[in-house]
Parts: structure tokens; C-alpha cells; sequence
């Protein structure tokens, strides 16, 4: 199991040591053209996790390619471009101008951004574009707020996603207590943190279920207990996202814990607990176990 960062959550070139305990870097979404992001208040804290309104600012596919890319991988790990637009074709685009660069290991469509205008393509239309640009291995960025979020994944593989990454944020609001106004200044933005952990299981539980892509899976991982209960339900890797802005220590932490929880279980490694829920959870299996040796 790898442990990544959630795309927009780590500044790698600012804190480079906090990206270098990860196993591979997501960059921030990159636009065709630079974005400044959605006017403030970009950021609330609520009861149960952070919501955010930022809006994909970045300095544009130019300004990216020609002098981020290089200082990112000059790190040393290896880079997933976060990818966006607002038509098939921008993100066919980014692709086909990062084919080719050395530095790229990935790509990750981001689909699903709660706080911009989405693209009126489908993800599949999308996934399909990219494919055509690029042979770079694809990783579509789904919303957790398709309820039939399975089909979603069916269809991006069928046209050529090479893997998934579950979730992004779901729309939230949140209002102040003494004027009842809305907090953030475009109202509503993605909720992450702990809310977002039993909505992330789900998808990666039904995605499962659906196809066989390696998923990364994120959404309220704050302990090595959360990475091991979304390996259970079927991820592949695991990236951490609104825990990286208060502990930046998190990965080794939660590295540490995974393994001490795999220890508890009597498991050999994490990948022995990868999708274990679908079978009915670890007893289950024992006793399957048990009664085919006995």
C-alpha cells in the first residue's frame, strides 16, 4: 500500500521533508489557464471536519509545465498531475503536452470539484479525451455525490481510466452563530475531514464491487485505523488530505499505526486485510479457513 497526498492539501515545494515521507506526490489541479480561486472566506471549520471554498488557484498549464513540474520531481518522488478544465477538451490538452515528461508517473483527472463549474462532459467523455492524449496511467477523481457512484466507475473504465481515486469533498455550507450569514464567501464548498470517512468507504466498498482498477482512497483519514478500514473495504493506496494542515507529521504517524493495527489483527501485512470487508470481515474468513483445512 502506498500512501499519498490528497490533490491541493501539501505544498511540496514548501515542505518538502513532510513530501518526502509520502511514497508519491498529487500536484495541486492544474487549469489551462492561471485561476486566482473563489473570492474569501475560503476556509471554516466545523463540528466535523473543514470545509473549503479555494477554487483550483494555480498558475496555469504554461507556468506549470515550463518551471513547476521539474522543482516538484526534483524532490525525488514520484509526481501525479492533478488535471482540470471545464471541456473534454482542456483536459486533453494538459495531457498531451505532459506526454513525453519523465517526471510524470500519473495522471489524475480531477472530475468532481465541488467549488468551480464543473465541465458539462461526462467523466467518461473526459476519461475517453485523455486516453486519446496521452498513454500516461489515468486515475479519474470521482464525486461521492453520484449515489449510483459504481456505474461512474464502470463507465470511465470502459473508456480507458487505468485506476480511480475515491473521493473528493461533498458540497457542505456552514453559517456563523452570531449573524447567521454564510461562512464561506461562495456560500457553500467541499466538507473533508472525519464526516467524509463513512462516505468514503461506501464508494470504495461499491467501486469494488464494480471493477477491478486499483483505487486510491481518501477522504477522513486522520490514523492508521482509517488507512486499514478503507484497504478493507478495497483500496489499493490511501492519500491523506485535511490531516496534512495540522499534523504534518501524519504520514510517519500514521505509517507507525497501520502497523501496529495489522500486528493486532495477526495480519502479515496491510495488503493481507485488502478487501477483506467484501468477504464478510476477517472472522468470516477465518472460519472459512478453518473449515477448508480441517
Amino acid at each position: 500500500m502506498r500512501l499519498l497526498n490528497a490533490s491541493g492539501c501539501l505544498d511540496a515545494l514548501t515542505a518538502p521533508d513532510v513530501a518526502r515521507s509520502l511514497d508519491a506526490f498529487v500536484t495541486k489541479t492544474v487549469t489551462p489557464l492561471p485561476r486566482e480561486g473563489n473570492a474569501p472566506v475560503r476556509i471554516a471549520e466545523t463540528d466535523v471536519g473543514m470545509l473549503n471554498s479555494i477554487g483550483l488557484p494555480n498558475a496555469g498549464r504554461e507556468e506549470f509545465l515550463c518551471t513547476t513540474l521539474a522543482r516538484v520531481a526534483s524532490i525525488g518522488l514520484d509526481v501525479w498531475v492533478s488535471v482540470g478544465g471545464f471541456a473534454a477538451n482542456e483536459y486533453a490538452e494538459t495531457c498531451a503536452q505532459l506526454r513525453g515528461r519523465d517526471e510524470v508517473a500519473a495522471v489524475e483527472l480531477n472530475l468532481s470539484c465541488p467549488n468551480v463549474e464543473e465541465a458539462a462532459d461526462t467523466a467518461a467523455e473526459i476519461v475517453a479525451a485523455c486516453r486519446a492524449a496521452t498513454g500516461a496511467p489515468l486515475y479519474a477523481k470521482l464525486s461521492p455525490a453520484n449515489w449510483d457512484i459504481s456505474a461512474t466507475a464502470r463507465a470511465v473504465e470502459a473508456a480507458g481510466a487505468d485506476g480511480l481515486s475515491l473521493v473528493n469533498t461533498i458540497r457542505g455550507a456552514a453559517l456563523d452563530e452570531r449573524t447567521l450569514a454564510p461562512r464561506l464567501g461562495t456560500t457553500t464548498g467541499g466538507l473533508s475531514g472525519p464526516a467524509l470517512k463513512p462516505i468514503a468507504l461506501a464508494a470504495v466498498f461499491a467501486c469494488r464491487r464494480a471493477t477491478e482498477l486499483p483505487i486510491v482512497a481518501m477522504g477522513g483519514v486522520l490514523s492508521g485505523r482509517d488507512a486499514l478500514e478503507l484497504v478493507a473495504a478495497g483500496a489499493n493506496d490511501v492519500a491523506l488530505g485535511t490531516v496534512l494542515f495540522r499534523d504534518p507529521d501524519a504520514p510517519v504517524r500514521i505509517r507507525s499505526e497501520l502497523a501496529a493495527e495489522v500486528a493486532a489483527l495477526g495480519l502479515r501485512d496491510v495488503d493481507e486485510a485488502r478487501g477483506i470487508a467484501h468477504a464478510g470481515g476477517l472472522e468470516a474468513v477465518r472460519r472459512e479457513l478453518s473449515r477448508v483445512t480441517d
